[in-house]
């Protein structure tokens, strides 16, 4: 089944570049979908790195997939409607060529049927009772079941499915219940007859207004940009279309504010996940919500049951979640443990800018050494000069080395990407000059970036930390610094492996003069990036120099675990200088490893990973009440072992430097707390503790001289 990870994160690797389309093509079709059709596929044809062929294997893809986005769980369309749909299997090609969309309009309309004729069975399935003493299981994974062949089947579906929902609504239920008799003997509870009616109530509210206010709030325009959207995404996971609505959205995002919880989220095949908490936001200062949380349901104070959003598009959950500063919303979460908790956040205006550059001092045997956390690569086009990461992270060090730092820990973990200007300028300031990233178009010979700047804002010990969420430009970062043997990298076994780099095409721009309306834009990708070794990152990541387990180590979370990667490749390396003082860098790295092999918490990090991908795998549930609740219970004590991961505590202590406590009396955003609260979770961090023990060793053996190496090729 196609995998739906893209990030919804607008923190591309966005280069100063735009795609240059020669072709005197005129686009004049007056019937708006045929039109945006026609536009996308010259488009993907003249400017995507690696065009496909439009061909039989392309229709074939592209039609399983588009049946499985639109229906992936299997309950509205029937055997007969996907071998009505089958004709079209190798056809799909064809149309897109001459710009006909027979296939869509065929699906849609038998969409729009099946939607209706799933409003009444649901509610005949729950308007009777489930027994939840029958020994039956609920298999989460659809991938693999078939269509079913009539009415009978499709209510057993619905009925499974519907039960699974319930019985989660039942047990809260009863949990309270027995909550209040323990606090209140003379208290009578729910019969479990009543547990149940009410339990089917809240499960009808909530696909009652998921029906109402989803997909009949949908229009055409709508479901047919999801059809685009699938089109593209053959091309490569990177690539998508931004109808006018996700536009907007772009646009708000890019401005720097936004109104709500404070988290990012990714749709998971059915599922919506948590995929970063923005720093000083409400999410993030609730301290309850984590990465990788699920977002099962979403209720409004104002509202008496929540919504729930699984197998809701993504920018449809957002607006539930997302609401006017001051306003309550409660979100259903699923722990990745399994675990499902109600929590109640109070939304706020989100400064984006809480995601910018941030250090920290930190004393250890007597000498000093700076943190510095970036969570992304960000710019403003716009303003260039004033707002890059580079030009913070360069501010940032000065103030540490005032301080009198004497080994620098850059942390990229979770470090999405960004901009590409700003990965090469921040190269800059570890290096004296030379290469930093190589770039290649297709048919044009590769563009190698460079720092042309002599200057050294840093000479010292640096080492950069990792995982597998650290991609593009944190990818670039970290491989021209391995390369150039300038740092020790710490981290996963290998970052992200994304090696691609996009623009975002405004579709209106290839027309003129046109009636049609807003056509939306296209994320492109338009080059391949690579190391000045002349590796790619692209699938492969960069492997860190010393590996340690981390909470993502088994779960699929990269480059290589999507749907329609670019393949990886070489070309030649570029000319550059190895670093020029020696850095021991063989003993240190053999030190490092031999600390962390011996490391009980990285251990117990292990084990809970492995834990967690187990539970992961697990798709199979009991609709059976006290398997279902035996379940629950063991997953909550296996957890409980899992607990002193996050009472872990190192002997560090952690301060802002001068210019951040000079700010603290002035503030009004609450910036002293957020950095309290940053500093306890570094001296919680087993991965930064050991940075700082390997700039320790690396201090010993700086700054000895030796000859520079060229590298050549």
């Amino acid at each position: 089944m196609k995998k739906n990870y893209k990030i919804l994160s607008l923190l591309l690797l966005l280069a100063f570049a735009s795609c240059s389309f020669t072709s005197k093509t005129t686009f004049t079709n007056p019937d708006k979908d045929k039109l945006l059709v026609q536009v996308i596929t010259f488009v993907l044809e003249q400017g995507h790195f690696d065009p496909i062929d439009l061909d039989d294997d392309f229709s074939a893809e592209l039609f399983k997939d588009y049946v499985e986005i639109i229906d992936p769980v299997k309950r509205y369309f029937y055997e007969s409607d996907y071998k009505d749909f089958e004709k079209f299997k190798l056809s799909i090609d064809d149309q897109l060529k001459v710009s006909d969309i027979t296939f869509f309009n065929v699906v849609n309309e038998r969409m729009m049927k099946r939607f209706e004729e799933a409003k009444v069975i649901y509610k005949e399935v729950l308007s009777q009772p489930f027994d939840y003493t029958i020994d039956e299981e609920f298999d989460t994974d659809h991938e693999n079941k078939p269509f079913v062949k009539n009415k009978r089947e499709m209510q057993e579906r619905w009925r499974q499915q519907l039960k699974f929902s319930t019985i989660s609504n039942y047990d809260d239920i009863f949990t309270q219940e027995q909550l209040a008799k323990e606090k209140d003997p003379s208290y009578v509870m729910k019969t479990p007859e009543e547990i149940d009616k009410e339990a089917r109530q809240a499960t009808e509210k909530s696909l009652n207004i998921y029906f109402e206010d989803y997909i009949d709030d949908q229009t055409r325009e709508d479901w047919f940009a999801i059809y685009v959207n699938t089109i593209v995404e053959e091309f490569d996971p990177h690539t998508y279309y931004l109808a006018p609505k996700g536009k907007e959205e772009f646009d708000t995002r890019m401005s720097g504010k936004l109104e709500g919880i404070g988290a990012r989220l990714q749709k998971r095949m059915d599922y919506i996940k948590i995929v970063e908490l923005i720093s000083g936001g409400p999410a993030w200062r609730s301290k309850e919500l984590e990465v990788e949380d699920v977002i099962l349901k979403v209720k409004q104070e104002d509202e008496e049951f929540p919504v729930d959003i699984v197998g809701m598009r993504i920018n449809d959950a957002i607006k539930y979640i997302k609401g006017p500063k001051g306003t309550k919303v409660t979100l259903t979460i699923k722990k990745v443990d399994g675990t499902i908790k109600d929590i109640t956040i109070t939304r706020d205006i989100v400064e984006l800018v809480e995601t910018y550059a941030k250090a920290s001092v930190v004393e250890k045997n007597a000498k000093k050494y700076g943190v510095i956390n970036l969570p992304a690569f960000y710019v403003d086009f716009k303003d260039y000069r004033n707002i890059n990461a580079a030009k913070d992270v360069k501010k940032e060090i000065e103030r540490l080395k005032a301080e009198g730092m004497e080994g620098l820990v850059l942390d990229l973990r979770n470090n999405g990407g960004g901009s590409l200007p700003a990965v090469v300028e921040m190269a800059g300031l570890f290096i004296k000059e030379g290469p930093v990233v190589q770039v290649r178009s297709t048919g044009e010979t590769k563009e190698v970036l460079k720092d042309r700047d002599k200057s050294i804002t840093w000479d010292g010990p640096l080492v950069i930390l990792v995982n597998e969420i650290s991609a593009s430009a944190s990818e670039i970062m970290a491989a021209a610094m391995q390369d150039y043997k300038r740092a020790v990298i710490i981290g996963s076994k290998q970052t992200y492996g994304k090696g691609t780099v996009q623009n975002v095409i405004d579709l209106n721009n290839m027309l003129r003069n046109s009636t049609s309306g807003d056509l939306g834009a296209l994320a492109l990708t338009t080059q391949k990036y690579y190391r000045i070794n002349g590796g790619s990152v692209q699938l492969e990541g960069v492997k860190s120099d010393v590996k340690v387990p981390g909470r993502f180590s088994f779960i699929d979370v990269g480059e290589k675990d999507k749907d329609n990667p670019l393949p990886y490749d070489e070309i030649d390396a570029a000319d550059y200088t190895l670093w020029e003082n020696y850095f021991d860098y063989n003993s240190t790295i053999a030190k490092s490893k031999e600390r962390m092999s011996n490391n009980e918490q990285l251990k117990l990090i292990e084990e809970n990973a492995k834990w967690v991908k187990s539970k992961i795998d697990d798709t199979v549930f009991p609709l059976n009440y006290e398997k279902y609740k035996a379940k629950i219970d063991l997953n909550e004590m296996e957890a409980k072992r899992f607990e002193a991961i996050s009472n872990y505590k190192s002997n560090l202590t952690f301060e802002s430097h001068a210019y951040e406590k000079a700010l603290f009396n002035s503030d009004t955003t609450d910036l002293k707390e957020k950095r309290e609260r940053w500093h306890k979770s570094l001296s919680q961090d087993v991965y930064v503790e050991e940075a700082l023990n390997v700039l320790e060793d690396l201090k010993t053996s700086y700054p000895i001289k030796k000859v520079a190496s060229t590298v050549k090729k």
